[in-house]
Order: structure tokens, then sequence, then C-alpha cells
């Protein structure tokens, strides 16, 4: 436990917007060369109080800030960034068209006589992008970068305000394994520089690998601080969503002998390219877990089932019979459906409403004659989804945009189950989703297997894996290398997946039928 002054105190915030109580007395605070994590539901407070910090809201009265035993003034974003605060949104906000060193610099341009000195705000930049540790140059544009790399660019533009707290609001979310591994060495290089970092993530695994501390907020107020030999599990989900973590996944359906059925099987299915000669059978009322490290394959594979992408050999077939879908149009027709890792970019209609993205895949039901949508029909369609999946959305007519991830995922879900699937295809379906959001998520795929579907889910969390599925597969370099399956008394073995996935399996896990090129009993 550090002994130096706290170089932030946030004393007493609490913020309401008109009836709604945000944030209610909240206090806050975070050592020189420390990273403090701030944990908590989506709708706990967390961008709420960042927004404090950063200028962009203004506190109710009370409520008071210090930067380095100075007190700040509140609600202006200028003043925030002068006393040393910097926000890294999980939404970047660079200009690709633009230069490394002009983003740096933007909205505070180095100039003289008016004119604007490119040359000076590169030659500026170098050394900040020097301390990162980066290879790209200050002259490099931004939309030539990857999105690891960008993330470091906005680093670099808290750096170039000297700032003093830097807070980072989900930034891994859409960055690879390795541009991960890169980005927690710079966060390492700058708590050696003595700079705080307020740290937002739902994955606990990077909580427990980067944070000295961890707060949590539940519904707008403090629950409390765990410092890291205090860092477990079962307390933080506890403080996060008021239960225990026994209760956290939802896993009461267990295949019986009756559900034995195979409804999906797999033969041999490639690309040529990511993905190579992939066999495996999934039984009704089945969740198969597919894991294995960034860059295996796994979602390669489930779009090759799907349709998305094109097979150059193999075949799927629905209750034996062979349909390999070349569209997903066709995936539909045959009930297998697929839930992609990317709800916003390829899943959700964003700026369409609930019901809207609920009907969409059988709009064609809801056609008067003559082909005149019936809005009616497509609204109660809606509604009744809310209602099943527990979307919580004060009416069928929001856009889906305004909603939390968790509750844009279950509107992405009533989409598919619309269809009424034989197969499910599972991409990462909690991702960038809360804590309690998640455990809900799991019950709805626990209840989906109870009703006899076959499920297919890949996952980067192994105790995700462990705490859903029936069965695991391990992809690596494009290839099934094993299978671990979980026994009458015992959960799938984490060790044992990990051992597939680093291409050092032993004897664990009962997983010879890899070898044999066919998973699935």
């Amino acid at each position: 436990m550090t002994t130096t002054a706290p170089v932030l105190e946030m004393r007493g915030i609490s913020k309401s917007f008109g009836p709604v109580q945000a944030l209610r007395d909240v206090s806050l605070t975070a050592h020189a060369g420390e990273v403090h994590a701030l944990m908590g539901e989506n709708g706990a407070g967390k961008s709420t109080l960042m927004k404090i910090l950063s200028g962009a809201h203004a506190p109710d009265p009370g409520g008071e800030v210090l930067v380095g035993g100075e007190r700040m003034p509140l609600g202006n974003p200028k003043l925030a960034k002068a006393h040393g605060v910097a926000v890294i949104y999980q939404e970047l906000t660079l200009a690709p068209n633009l230069s490394v060193a002009q983003n740096v610099f933007l909205g505070n341009e180095k100039s003289s006589r008016g004119i604007v000195n490119r040359r000076g705000m590169a030659a500026a930049t170098r050394p900040i992008l020097d301390r990162l540790g980066v290879s790209f140059r200050p002259d490099t544009k931004v939309a030539r970068l990857s999105l690891g790399e960008r993330q470091l660019v906005e680093i670099a533009r808290a750096m170039s305000t000297n700032a003093r707290i830097i807070v980072m609001d989900e930034p891994t979310t859409s960055l690879s394994s390795r541009e991960t591994e890169k980005l927690f060495a710079v966060i390492a290089g700058l708590k050696e520089q003595g700079i705080a970092i307020v740290y937002i993530s739902h994955r606990m695994d990077e909580i427990y690998q980067l944070a000295d501390r961890c707060s949590v907020l539940r519904d707008g107020a403090y629950v409390g601080t765990l410092s890291r030999d205090e860092l477990d599990a079962s307390r933080l989900v506890s403080m996060m969503v008021g239960r225990d973590l026994s209760t956290f996944y939802k896993k009461d359906h267990k295949p019986t002998e009756a559900e034995r059925d195979v409804v999906l099987a797999v033969e041999g299915l490639s690309d040529g390219v990511e993905v190579f000669d992939c066999s495996f059978k999934v039984h009704k009322g089945e969740v198969l877990g597919i894991a294995g490290l960034v860059g295996s394959g796994r979602t390669e594979l489930l779009r090759l089932i799907y349709g998305a992408d094109p097979a150059t050999a193999g075949r799927v077939l629905l209750d034996g019979a062979e349909v390999t879908p070349k569209t997903p149009r066709e995936a539909l027709d045959h009930g297998i459906v697929y839930l992609t890792e990317d709800r916003k970019a390829l899943g959700l209609f964003l700026d369409m409403s609930i019901s809207d993205n609920v009907s969409m895949a059988v709009a064609d039901r809801d056609a008067k004659a003559g082909g005149v949508r019936n809005f009616a029909r497509a609204a109660e369609r809606a509604r009744s989804a809310i209602e099943a999946l527990s979307i919580r959305a004060p009416s069928a007519s929001l856009t889906v945009g305004a909603l939390s991830g968790g509750n844009q995922q279950k509107v992405l879900l009533a989409r598919l189950l619309e269809t009424n699937p034989r197969v499910l295809l599972l991409d990462e379906p909690t991702r960038g989703v809360d804590v309690g959001a998640k455990s809900e998520i799991y019950r709805l795929i626990d209840g989906l297997a109870e009703q006899g579907l076959a499920i297919v889910m890949v996952s980067s969390e192994l105790p995700e894996i462990v705490g859903v599925a029936d069965r695991c597969l391990v992809m690596r370099e494009g290839r099934i290398a094993g299978e671990v399956a979980a026994g009458p008394d015992k959960p799938i073995e984490q060790e044992a997946v990990m051992a597939f996935s680093t291409g050092a399996p032993g004897e664990r896990g009962g997983a010879s039928l890899a070898a044999r090129g066919e998973t699935g009993r």
C-alpha cells in the first residue's frame, strides 16, 4: 500500500441528470505511478465520474477534485487539461488523414505568426514516441497505423500535455493480443515515469495483471476498493452485481442421452488460407466451445460454416443431410445463424430502432397484402423480445445505439432467435459487455441449449468456456489441435486448453480424438 499523498483526489462527487441520480457521493484517489482500476456494470457511473474529472460535466454542488493537492476548477475541459488530466476514450478521437505529429498536437498546434509549425511539432513528437518505444515516425499518416498503434498515438497526445493523470477507458477492446501486450508494456513505462493511470475495463484478467488497486461502483455509488493482494474474482463480482460468483455461470442444463442426436456435422472444412481440414460434431442441446489464441482461425471457421466466406474443401451437414451454405442467406434458410464478434460494425443498425433490428431477418413475416409492412406486428415482436431477454429499454422504438453493450447484444440475439434456428454460432458473445450482462447472456445460452439448440461458442475468455461449454475444441494455426471435455464431476481443464493452444498438449483432457482429425462423440 502506497503511503505518498495522492496525485488525484475526488471527494463527495454527485451528479444528477434531471430526475436521474447518476452519481451519489463518490470518492476516488489515485497515486503517482499507480494503476487504479475502476470497475462496475454499464450504468454504474464510471463514465460520468471520468467526464467530471475531464471537465466535460460539472458535478452537483458539494463535491471537489484535487490534483497534486490543488483544488481544480470543475466543468472546464481546458482547465482540467492544464492541471494534467488526460482521457483516452474507447472510441478513438484521431484524424486519420493527418500525421501522427499533427494528431498529437491537434487543438494545441505549435505556430509562428499564425502559421502552423509542422516541423516543430514533429520534432516535439519524436522524443515522446521514443519514450513509448514505437516504430512509426511523427510524419506517418494515422490512416496507415493499426488500432494498437493509434491507441499509442492517443497516449502520445496525453503525454504532450505533460499529463499527470491518464484515464484509459476500455483500451484493449479492439486490440489483438500482441497489441495488448505492447500497450501493457507502455503502461508499465508510464508508471515508472510517475504517471497515475485510471484504468476502466470489464476484463478481470487485465485487472489482475495491471491494477495496484481496484475501486468498484454500483448504481452510481462507491462500493469499495481492493488492493492488489485482495483482488479476487468472487469478491469483485459480488461488489459489482451484489451476488456471489457461484451464481455467475448458469449451467443447469446437461445434455441427456435422448439429446445425443447429431444436429451439426462439419467434415474437412477448409478455406486454404486460415482454416484447414476441420471436422467435428455438435449434438442437440449441447454447447460446444471453441478456444485458441488470436489468429488461430476460430472466427474464420464459424464464417465458413455460415457461408460468409467461401470454402475450398469440406462440407456441412444438418441432421445428416449436406447443406454447406454458400451464402448467409442459405445458412439462415437451413436454420444456422451467426452472432458476429463485432456487433456494431457487422451486426446491428445502430441508428435504427430495437423493433427494426429485431425484425430485420424476418421482415417478410410482417408484410400485409401488397407488400406493405405491418409495423404493429413488428413492434409487438420487439416488445416480446424485450420481455423474454430482459432487454433494458423503455420502448421498442428506442434506437439501438442508445443501449448499453449488453443490451445491444441481446437485441442481436433476439433477431437471430426470430428465425427459429437449429444451430446457433456465437462469436465472442460477451465481448464488451459488463459483468452483470455477461451473467444474463450465460443464462440465455443455457436456456437455449435446454430448448434443444446446438450451440457453437467461440470465446477468448477461458473461464467463460469452462463455465458455459460442455466440450471445448482448441484451434491452433487454423486446425483443430484437440478436444477437452468436462467430466461428470469435473469442469473443462483450463491447463489442457492452454496446452493445446500453445502446442504442448501432452495427454491431458482426453483429447486423443484430435489425432484422427475428427471430434465429437
